[in-house]
């Protein structure tokens, strides 16, 4: 036993008396564990009795344990004991093995001088195998450059598939030069040293200028191929027969550079794989796109684009035509010819459209775009002919344009449109605020109301619009609607200002061109009314396809036609107060008590007013006839709040109410003569003025109180300041009684009717011409 194995030994022996310091403080823990446990047992006088009870248990444990003890230490020593003997063998072995070791290194160093010996053995050999190459390949090493120039004349010939053959006779030539050279360097030796690579380059230089040279005129004949097939298809033939030469030993040196065990075994000859099959597909497809480069963009813009596309859609048939029929069976069937050249034809298309919806293009240009890409493309006439069904995928094709571009195109075509339409309609405003100063009558149709041919140049404009788009798609016809009303609101805010304009001119001078304003107004009325039946019908054609995006006609130009329309009719109603204004001065005076003339003129001013009103379409007739029946009565009873003619005795009342009751008779009479709905009812205007009349002739005025209770129930709109003035009119009421009546209307307002139309509002009173009388205190 060594030394140094007695010392492992003697260190794993404990000193005697020497104890571990975790034996202690684990006996001290144990101690202290018991001693805890017995006195909380023990404190009870009771288990005291089982004392030999617990010391026979604690001792039966402590017997168990200590054997169990006893046997993990057993095992564990036994485990020691075999892991010694274990390190003991090892230790014997590596012994072994280096004496074995010490034996090779002396025996090596004495063979180094025969390696030296060997070497310059070994550089004899390499040089003699080269030389055995260089003389076993001497006649096809002087051939080379002969065969060299003959295959250049084949090509140029375009005899490809003898040049093809002299092409692989020379490269079989320089892969087994190469494959010799490298076995004279021995069998471990997979690459050429420098020099020999660039001699082996250098020499058949010529081979590399032959595989480019004849892939040139390869691919000058595949790409010419629709023209040759039409002529001669033979160097068509002669070009794909080459193609899978290529390919067939593309894969034969790929499998040899693999080897059977999949490990490189044999290098890869100078370029290749060519991978000639890929590389006839891209000159496919490049001979597309060259096919689409040439086609003229001279005449493409503008009108000429619909051409264009026309021409494009031609050539393409034509040319698939040409593939289906005839080179389809120049090629393999594993090629699908036809298939791949109308993927080529489709990516071209995908660019030549690209480019196209990137200029800035007018509207008839973006509907020669989407009608070709939505319609003629996949019709029967292009991508739809059954002829092709076999050949196409809809989904590996994808679209033309995309969706996001495809609503970017619709986009400029509404906005294109727009833009159009927006100046149209400008001119069209023009030409009507011309056609308002004409010396002659509107235009009648064949209602026999009057009209200008706004109205027509608008409809006709959106509904050609709209019928243009729908050519398209339905959508594009909703946009364009849509954009088609906006634009009609724009149009009738200026056409609203423009009829402001034409009435404030005329009231600055209504001597020019008075004639005919008021037929003009009119004409306005009636145009607008048109205007909104185009609305409605523009609207039915987007309603009965999309319910959900287009529930309601969109409020803008109907509020703005009847804004429109509105301010029309205020401006007729005012040329008719302005007509009747020298009749309405006479009334409720003590001339027209006397003679009572007045209202005929009236009903004479109104009754041309009317004639002009039956060349108003409806409903706005209606309305018309209705609010001029309505500014009269207004107009009668605003006179009699001007206090011109106070009564001053029983006889002037009732000769005041009788008057007032004849004129209401006679306006009542005139109306029902125009086929105005004036019917016998409390709530027509005209029935009005006999009520006031009976409040005017009541005899005795302490009824009063019960007689303004009936007025205020039938018109609950009349103020305290109208009844006061009806109340002057009489010229006999008592203070008192004037103020029951007042305090009455101040203690009675009841709520308006349900189509109830407030009157009274519209009809002013003058101010009181007592200016002292504070405005908070009763005046009697």
């Amino acid at each position: 036993m060594s030394h140094g194995e007695e010392n492992g030994r003697n260190e794993d022996v404990l000193v005697p008396g020497e104890e571990w310091p975790e034996l202690e403080r684990a006996e001290c823990l144990a101690r202290g564990a018991a001693l805890k446990w017995a006195s909380g047992v023990f404190c009870r006088p009771e288990n005291l009795e089982r004392l030999g009870h617990y010391r026979k248990r604690e001792s039966q444990r402590t017997t168990s344990i200590n054997s169990r003890l006893k046997s993990v230490v057993q095992s564990y020593l036994e485990g020691v004991d075999w892991g010694l003997g274990q390190l003991r063998e090892a230790r014997t072995e590596l012994r072994e093995a280096s004496h074995s070791m010490h034996k090779a290194r002396l025996e090596c160093s004495q063979n180094a001088e025969a390696i030296v010996t060997l070497e310059t053995l070994r550089e004899i050999s390499t040089n003699h195998c080269q030389l055995l190459a260089a003389v076993s390949n001497l006649p096809r090493l002087y051939s080379v450059r002969n065969m060299v120039l003959e295959t250049e004349r084949l090509v140029e010939s375009r005899r490809l598939l003898e040049a093809h053959a002299r092409l692989m006779e020379l490269e079989r030539w320089q892969d087994e030069v190469l494959l010799q050279l490298r076995g004279c360097g021995g069998a471990s030796r997979t690459t050429l040293s420098p020099e020999d690579d660039k001699l082996v380059q250098n020499y058949f230089s010529g081979v590399g200028r032959l595989v480019e040279a004849l892939a040139k005129e390869l691919w000058a004949v595949v790409s010419s191929g629709l023209t040759l097939s039409l002529q001669n298809p033979t160097p068509f033939v002669s070009a794909v027969r080459i193609v899978e030469r290529e390919e067939a030993l593309d894969q034969i040196f790929l499998e040899e550079r693999r080897g059977v065990s999949g490990t490189h075994s044999r290098p890869m000859p100078p370029g290749r794989p060519r991978c000639w099959r890929e590389r006839f597909f891209k000159v496919l497809e490049e001979t597309v796109a060259a096919r689409f480069r040439s086609a003229s963009y001279l005449h493409t813009r503008g009108p000429g684009l619909a051409g264009h596309l026309s021409a494009l859609q031609h050539s393409i048939m034509s040319d698939l035509a040409t593939v289906r029929n005839l080179l389809e069976q120049c090629v393999p069937p594993h090629y699908q010819l036809t298939k791949a050249y109308l993927h080529a034809c489709h990516r071209c298309l995908q660019t030549h459209l690209s480019q196209i919806i990137g200029w800035e293009l007018q509207s008839g240009e973006i509907f020669a775009v989407l009608n070709w890409v939505l319609h003629i493309y996949n019709s029967s006439e292009m991508m739809g002919d059954p002829a092709l069904s076999a050949y196409l995928d809809q989904d590996e094709l994808g679209p033309l344009i995309s969706q996001e571009g495809l609503e970017q195109l619709q986009n400029k075509y509404v906005q294109s449109v727009r833009k159009s339409v927006s100046e149209w309609m400008q001119k069209a405003l023009e030409v009507e605020l011309t056609d308002w100063q004409r010396d002659q009558e509107p235009d009648i149709d064949h209602e026999g109301c009057y009209h200008t041919s706004l109205p027509t140049i608008i409809t006709q404009m959106l509904e050609e619009n709209a019928r243009v788009a729908l050519m398209i798609s339905e959508s594009l016809r909703d946009q364009t609607i849509q954009m088609g009303l906006y634009e009609m609101e724009n149009l009738l805010s200026r056409f609203r200002d423009a009829i402001v304009e034409f009435g404030k001119e005329h009231r600055k001078d209504p001597t020019a061109n008075s004639k005919f304003y008021l037929h003009y107004l009119l004409a306005c009325i009636s145009n607008c009314i048109i205007l909104k039946m185009s609305t409605e019908s523009l609207h039915q054609q987007v309603g009965s396809r999309a319910s959900v995006r287009f529930s309601r006609i969109p409020p803008g130009p109907l509020a703005a036609l009847d804004r429109a329309v509105k301010k029309a009719c205020r401006l007729v109603m005012d040329q008719l107060l302005l007509d009747l204004l020298p009749h309405l001065q006479e009334l409720l005076s003590r001339t027209w008590l006397a003679q009572g003339d007045v209202i005929p003129k009236v009903c004479i001013v109104l009754e041309h007013h009317y004639e002009l009103y039956s060349r108003v379409r409806s409903p706005c007739r209606q309305r018309l006839q209705e609010e001029s029946q309505r500014l009269t009565v207004v107009e009668y009873v605003r006179a009699l709040m001007q206090k011109k003619l106070i009564c001053r005795s029983e006889e002037e009342r009732q000769q005041l109410a009788q008057q007032m009751a004849q004129d209401a008779q006679q306006l009542r009479e005139h109306f029902q003569s125009m086929e105005v709905d004036s019917t016998v009812n409390e709530m027509n205007p005209t029935a009005l003025i006999p009520v006031l009349a009976d409040l005017i002739k009541l005899k005795d005025p302490g009824l009063l109180t019960l007689e303004v209770s009936g007025l205020i129930a039938k018109y609950p709109d009349i103020s305290e300041e109208h009844v006061s003035v009806l109340l002057d009119v009489r010229g006999d009421v008592p203070r008192d009684v004037r103020g029951t009546v007042l305090c009455l209307l101040e203690q009675s307002s009841p709520p308006l009717p349900p189509g109830y139309r407030p009157i009274f509002p519209d009809i002013l009173v003058p101010p009181s011409s007592m200016p002292f009388c504070l405005p908070t205190a009763k005046c009697a």
